[in-house]
């Protein structure tokens, strides 16, 4: 395995969204570990022993909130060297001095501690006061205390937008009285203590559904993640991939893309995937001849496949649920088959490269494909578990607990990685110190959440979308898409799909879409943000392994995600599209399949580059007609397909060898 030089390691830290936690050491880092650990076992014996909401939210982040604070950096100290300048190398101070909590770090930490744990104290009272809007004083300041923290929290967990943002929402909510009265988004206006009480003293903000997702989905998930990466899953996933694909001149791509997949069972984070796969796999993808940028890009979308693919997709598709009122298995279902297509269209992009780019099989290390899965085959059982369980309607955090507790079990059967008293505290340590920054973006996104219900912001804008497309459900889309997407250049996947959940998704089932179209819709384009240029950070972290010229790199993961960002508009914007959702008859959903994936061939006959612009462009005309998914319109692209096959075999035979 190859490791990050050091500027491919502080280029990629630079760019990623949830940015580097301190290299904590000593006792602070084993008190750190200690209350992570204890904040991950109570949220396992929660999931038997179920506690009231708002109880069991404030207690969550009465944890989380403070060690974020002493996890993370502030930056301060960073920002004035940079003014200031550099200091010379000898003067830089050491790294286990800059890694140690400050006095201001500790008083926050302390200060986000009091103002959780004040309403604990009697939250039946607390609540009552919420809802019967008489706060007192020390509410108020409670409130607006809690409101700065989380504020800090954001910033230094994934910057400066997603704060910058949230104060807007605030200053609305505090100012909408002074907008013009003709503004279809001005309000009545509303004072401090009704902004804390909608925000603090119940489940409308700070504590509302996305919190309900990172305190009880999220939570489990990243502790069974660590249990599996801990287990050793993590490296015998990567070793059945380069086992799985040896010989072909495609291989090399397929088995990143493999494995990139498999390690998002434990990652569920675009960019992580990227870098933990992109260490190992760099090496072997320039071995077998592919340009920096192609690399990059198979690296890439490979990595953000991580946040798309059942059963652990990222933390939005928990809050689908949430918002739909479904089970996590139902999701699930949804993502099903537009991860096939999704996949499909790297797979034969990847093949039309490997004859592109004239690569070749490269011989790796590994163990036979056969002895591996008869040896280590047992890590897929949790996984093939979680969704035994759900279809059983256990609930998903039960299912994901079980799969926890059976991955742990089986661990002992591998010596180098079974699951002793010390490293089951480091995986629950771990699963909680991986959902820091979730906790703290899900919190935050409360504001928002809060300020567009208080103020009916939410419906104002979406009659504002509707209008300004003037009622067309195609330019809509077209617009929703765009909005979520540049949303998304902005603050995380997780924020952007919160916000575009609760103003564009209603400007969608405004004009007949059903809730489960819009949904997904605006999770597939939150997700893709991450593959979008100009920022792209899973396709930035790529091109910082290989070196490889940034821009390039992200116009090829966005060649390799194509299909992903067609295939939305097929399911909101076509009668057959919720198919491709896993909706309506067998046969239905097969049909579609089946033409869909012959549209993502298409797609990739048009953007391969090893054929002549008409072929390109009677292809991508295929792609779109299939893609209605009407008998009619299908049956031209099948022809015009056709058409473009034959024109691409003459001009083939025509052209010298």
């Amino acid at each position: 395995m190859t490791e990050l030089s050091d500027r491919d390691a502080e280029l990629v830290s630079a760019h990623e969204q949830e940015r580097p936690a301190r290299q904590l050491t000593g006792m602070l880092r084993l008190g750190v570990w200690i209350v992570g650990g204890l904040l991950s076992a109570y949220s396992l014996v929660v999931v038997f022993r179920p506690v009231e909401a708002l109880e069991h939210r404030l207690t969550f982040l009465a944890v989380a909130l403070p060690l974020v604070f002493l996890c993370y950096r502030s930056g301060i100290s960073s920002a004035l060297r940079r003014v200031r300048g550099a200091a010379p190398p000898s003067e830089e101070p050491r790294r286990d001095v800059v890694d140690r909590p400050g006095v201001g770090d500790w008083l926050l930490a302390a200060a986000a501690l009091a103002v959780l744990v004040y309403p604990l104290l009697d939250i039946a009272a607390f609540r009552d006061r919420g809802s019967g809007a008489a706060l007192t004083g020390l509410d108020i300041a409670a409130g607006l205390v809690l409101t700065a923290l989380l504020l800090e929290a954001v910033r230094r967990t994934v910057g400066w937008s997603l704060t910058i943002i949230c104060l807007i929402f605030l200053a609305y909510a505090y100012f909408g009285a002074y907008l013009p009265i003709g503004w279809t988004i001005g309000h009545r206006g509303f004072d401090l203590a009704q902004i804390v009480s909608q925000l603090y003293t119940g489940t409308e903000g700070f504590f509302g559904v996305p919190m309900q997702v990172a305190a009880s989905y999220i939570i489990l998930f990243t502790i069974y993640g660590a249990v599996l990466d801990y287990s050793g899953a993590s490296k015998f996933f990567i070793d059945l991939s380069f086992a799985a694909f040896r010989k072909s001149r495609a291989a090399p791509g397929r088995t990143v893309t493999t494995a990139g997949f498999l390690l998002g069972t434990v990652s569920g984070s675009g960019v992580a995937t990227t870098v933990s796969l992109g260490s190992v796999a760099w090496p072997v993808l320039r071995r077998a001849g592919y340009p920096k940028e192609a690399a990059g890009g198979i690296l890439a979308s490979g990595g953000i496949g991580a946040i798309l693919s059942p059963p652990t997709l990222g933390a939005a598709a928990f809050i689908i649920a949430e918002y739909l009122k479904v089970s996590y298995l139902e999701v699930l279902v949804y993502a099903t088959i537009p991860t096939i297509l999704y996949y499909l269209g790297i797979f034969l992009a990847i093949e039309i490269d490997s004859r592109r780019f004239g690569t070749h099989a490269v011989a790796v290390d590994a163990p036979k494909a056969g002895r591996l899965l008869l040896r280590f085959g047992y890590h897929f059982s949790s996984l093939v578990l979680i969704i035994v369980l759900m279809a059983l309607d256990r609930s998903a955090f039960q299912s994901v607990v079980i799969a926890t507790a059976v991955a742990f079990a089986l661990s002992f059967l591998d010596p180098e990685h079974r699951m002793g008293p010390k490293r089951t505290a480091q995986a629950l340590a771990k699963g909680t110190l991986e959902v820091l920054p979730v906790t703290a973006v899900c919190a935050a996104a409360g504001i928002i959440v809060g300020v567009i219900t208080q103020t009916g912001l939410g419906l104002n804008l979406s009659a504002i979308i509707v209008d300004v497309a003037a009622g067309n459900l195609i330019l809509t889309t077209f617009m929703s898409g765009v909005a979520v997407m540049l949303l998304g250049l902005a603050v995380p996947v997780t924020a952007s799909f919160i916000i575009a959940a609760v103003i564009i998704a209603p400007a969608l089932t405004t004009l007949g879409v059903t809730s489960a179209e819009a949904y997904m819709f605006v999770f597939y384009y939150a997700v893709l943000s991450e593959v979008s240029p100009p920022t792209a950070l899973s396709a930035v972290a790529a091109a910082a392994i290989t070196g490889g010229n940034t821009y390039k790199t992200m116009m090829m993961t966005w060649r390799y995600t194509l299909p992903a960002f067609l295939v939305p508009f097929a399911f909101v914007l076509t009668p057959n599209g919720q198919a491709l959702l896993g909706q309506g008859p067998i046969g239905t959903v097969l049909l579609m399949t089946a033409v869909s994936a012959v549209a993502v061939a298409a797609l990739a006959m048009a953007t391969g580059g090893v054929t002549g612009w008409p072929e390109r462009l009677l292809a991508t005309v295929a792609a779109v007609l299939l893609l209605f998914l009407e008998p009619v319109p299908i049956a031209a692209g099948l022809a015009v397909l056709a058409i473009a096959t034959a024109v691409h075999l003459i001009r083939r035979r025509r052209v010298p060898a």
